[in-house]
């Protein structure tokens, strides 16, 4: 990769031009985008000191030239780090005398600029392109750098700190495993790294929490990707800071002290047991004296993964235990109420909003301790379904003799309980002996179905974990059928559409459901579901429809014969897909003919009739998504009737399955013709609907149409090639009516009156340049505008025309 003649000789006007401006440009992208530029090519291999030396001159101009704006100054620290980042340019940038000063932070300081963050960040971000080889390592510490980037850690832009701590995090990482002669440099940066960490770890004062917070968030991220040399190091440095902030007890550090144990213990999984000083941490927070640290700290162990005998049975207790104060479900029959863990969870009883927080992370983590291994649970698998069910009981007012009064009161009517008990009621229907608590768990989700003053996300909720334990149920017994039916034909006819949404949701997942189970929904669905066509409501109507192809799809596997209701049900799809203002429905419909078409293994007249009918309307409609999803059937049809056929889906058209539509047997059986399936996809509007789509405004609609008529030519096309195959002259009188873009396309003239003008298949395909097409098609607009010298020339004209410009008069930059 090189630049081409005409960038190179722009470049030196365009480095002048932003070496010789105190202002910034209109255009503050610009700046970042010739950087990117300039990268790319150095990640070529192209030495920019070398082949561009307008660019040392530029470098040199800015340094020396206080005056630049800050957001030119902070470029060029970018784009020096950028021309030093190998030894070779780092030689050559360092040769012209401007790297010292470049990068010399009192330099910017006595000049008043160091107070710009956009000038810090330059710094920042130059030393971290540079910092890639040992000479950049040499000059780090030899230039006494360590110190303000230690500084900037704390630095009052966010932007600026994030940087900071990525660049000395970077720094330990990169050389952690060089040879022995970066020994003493990179000693010295680790010694000031941590002096710094203990000096900053531990609060001054419950209102000094932001540094410490900082200093264990780079501590953790460097632990995480460090190696046994530099962990140890760091560790036996700060292991008893970090003691003393667990004893200070300031829950804001509680998730970054348990980031850094994680840290260790994952870089340690594949070396045994952990650091001896993070395993003294983890038990210190373990036993910590406030409720909430504990639980986020148990919370966090577990989801590390790690097997721990000690530290994992004592987690899977401090997390049972707000959900076994709640309901005495006997989940740690040991316990007493006089139990430390107890009395601290049982004293948030006294806050509502306190001890909602506990009982939901308690409840997040049932799933996985569930699936704990036998000597870690403390209760049966069993027992804590039934806990989160006596849960939901109380939140729905249900007072039951396990729960105290205090339990219930902060669990009455609690919507971010109930929320959260559902979801993980869902989760733990995979849970080891969940077919016993079956009839509990149905009962309360069906109370909860039943009841409509809850939230509509509760009832979705609901719904949800309806689905996920009937996955697992080995039948539908009848008088569940009949409370569900019940409750759902209630449900649709909620004022709230969103309730109306899910419960026709319900029924479709419903029906997939049953049909794995051979089973079938109840006969009162179907026109439960054709009523709610009428919604009026665009998301209930799309879900409707989904729900209805869902339901009706065992009777297309199974090939039932079409019937007056479903001529009467197309007809209304139909006219939803023709006259429907909203996307959303008419998106549905035709992906309810995809899935007929897929699922029937005959072709009915109904059906070959309603797919002409939707190519015709989809690959028209104003949404992108429907003329997507209409190409998708039409893609269908083609796999029907050329599968299997030389040259077919060679090229991203097809997606070559096998189909169990009769229709395969009729065009491409024993004795069928070419010009036969051909001329079944002219007469089912195939060809006139990929044609239309060719030249649609949506890209990804003329790249999908572009690809399908190029799998066609391939395999019927070739036979023009061969004037011996007799089938050559009746493929080739297979004929279409052309669009009126594709006729301006190929310079045609409009045919007679009755615009009945029609061309040869084979002639169109071949004489539209389709994979031209599909190759423009393929790429975004900016292989046409964001070229290097496009972006070159946007910054001499808009520089030019900001320096021409009266005050206060707006620059209009052409800023792709």
């Amino acid at each position: 990769m090189a630049m081409d003649k005409e960038c190179m000789l722009l470049l030196p006007s365009v480095c002048a031009l932003l070496a010789d401006s105190d202002k910034p440009l209109p255009d503050d992208t610009s700046l970042e985008k010739l950087l990117d530029r300039l990268t790319e090519l150095s990640e070529a291999g192209v030495s920019l000191p070398e082949s561009c030396p307008c660019l040392l001159d530029f470098l040199s101009t800015v340094t020396h030239n206080t005056t630049c704006d800050p957001s030119i100054l902070s470029f060029a620290l970018k784009l020096g780090g950028l021309m030093a980042a190998t030894e070779d340019g780092f030689t050559a940038v360092q040769a012209r005398s401007t790297l010292d000063l470049s990068f010399k932070v009192q330099h910017w300081q006595d000049a008043g600029l160091w107070e710009d963050p956009c000038v810090r960040i330059g710094w920042i971000h130059g030393f971290r392109r540079m910092l890639l080889h040992p000479k950049a390592l040499f000059f780090f510490v030899l230039s006494d750098s360590t110190k303000p980037l230690l500084q900037l850690q704390r630095d009052a832009s966010l932007f600026v700190a994030s940087a900071a701590s990525q660049l000395l995090a970077h720094i330990l990482l990169t050389y952690q495993e060089e040879d022995g002669s970066m020994e003493s440099q990179y000693t010295h940066v680790i010694q000031q790294t941590t002096d710094y960490m203990k000096a900053s770890l531990l609060p001054k004062d419950c209102t000094q929490i932001a540094p410490s917070l900082q200093v264990l968030q780079l501590l953790a991220m460097i632990l995480n990707r460090a190696g046994p040399p530099l962990r140890d190091q760091l560790l036996q440095a700060v292991a008893a800071s970090l003691e003393d902030v667990v004893e200070v007890g300031y829950s804001q550090l509680t998730p970054a002290l348990m980031d850094i144990i994680m840290s260790v213990y994952s870089s340690d999984k594949d070396e045994g047991a952990p650091h001896h000083a993070v395993s003294r941490l983890l038990s210190a927070m373990l036993n910590a004296n406030k409720a909430a640290d504990l639980l986020h700290a148990a919370a966090a162990f577990l989801h590390g993964g790690h097997h721990d005998p000690v530290n994992t049975t004592l987690a899977v207790k401090v997390l049972l235990m707000p959900l076994h104060v709640c309901t005495h479900n006997s989940l740690l029959a040991t316990v007493s109420a006089g139990d430390e863990h107890h009395v601290l969870t049982a004293a948030q009883l006294k806050s509502k909003s306190a001890f909602v927080s506990l009982i939901c992370v308690s409840l997040r983590n049932a799933p996985q301790i569930a699936l704990m291994p036998p000597d870690v649970l403390p209760c049966p698998p069993a027992s804590i379904v039934l806990a989160v069910v006596s849960l939901l009981k109380a939140c729905s007012g249900h007072h039951s003799s396990g729960c105290s009064d205090e339990a219930f009161r902060c669990l009455l009517a609690s919507g971010k309980v109930q929320k959260c008990a559902l979801e993980v009621l869902a989760s733990l229907s995979s849970s080891p002996g969940a077919n016993s608590t079956m009839k509990s768990v149905f009962e309360v989700l069906i109370q909860y179905m039943k009841n409509p003053d809850w939230d509509p996300t509760v009832l979705h909720k609901s719904y949800k974990a309806f689905i996920q334990w009937m996955n697992i149920c080995t039948s539908f017994p009848q008088q569940l059928r009949e409370d569900l039916m019940s409750t759902v034909q209630k449900r649709v006819c909620d004022p709230r559409w969103e309730v109306r949404d899910s419960s026709v949701e319900l029924l479709g997942q419903l029906a997939g459901v049953l049909a794995l189970k051979s089973e079938d929904l109840p006969s009162t669905s179907t026109p439960l579901l054709r009523a709610a066509l009428q919604d009026p409501e665009s998301y209930v109507r799309a879900s409707v429809i989904a729900a209805l192809a869902r339901t009706l799809a065992p009777s297309w596997q199974q090939g039932a014969a079409s019937h007056q209701g479903q001529a009467d049900l197309v007809r209304r799809l139909l006219d939803i897909l023709s006259e429907d203002t909203e996307g959303f429905a008419r998106r549905a419909v035709v992906r309810y003919f995809i899935s007929w078409f897929s699922s029937s293994p005959s072709s009915s007249p109904l059906l070959l009739d309603s797919v002409r009918r939707v190519l015709s309307l989809g690959s028209v409609d104003l949404d992108w998504e429907v003329k997507v999803h209409t190409l998708e059937l039409a893609e269908l049809l083609l796999d029907s009737v050329l599968s299997g056929r030389p040259g077919y889906g060679q090229n991203g058209g097809g997606r070559s399955y096998e189909p169990a539509c009769a229709l395969h047997t009729r065009t491409n059986g024993p004795g069928a013709t070419l010009d036969a399936a051909l001329g079944f996809l002219v007469d089912q509007g195939v060809i006139s609907a990929l044609l239309r789509c060719l030249v649609d405004c949506d890209r990804p609609v003329g790249l999908k149409a572009s690809r399908l008529l190029i799998s066609i030519r391939d395999t019927v096309c070739p036979l023009l090639a061969d004037a011996r195959d007799e089938r050559t002259a009746v493929a080739t009188c297979v004929s279409c009516v052309l669009p009126e873009e594709i006729r301006k396309m190929l310079e045609r003239t409009p045919g007679d009156q009755d615009g009945d003008h029609r061309v040869g298949v084979c002639q169109v395909l071949t004489s539209l340049d389709l994979d031209q097409q599909s190759v423009l098609l393929s790429q975004s607009s900016d292989h046409v505008h964001n070229s290097f010298l496009s972006l070159l020339q946007d910054i001499m004209s808009t520089r030019a025309a900001h320096s021409h410009t009266d005050a206060g008069q707006e620059v209009v930059v052409d800023c792709y």
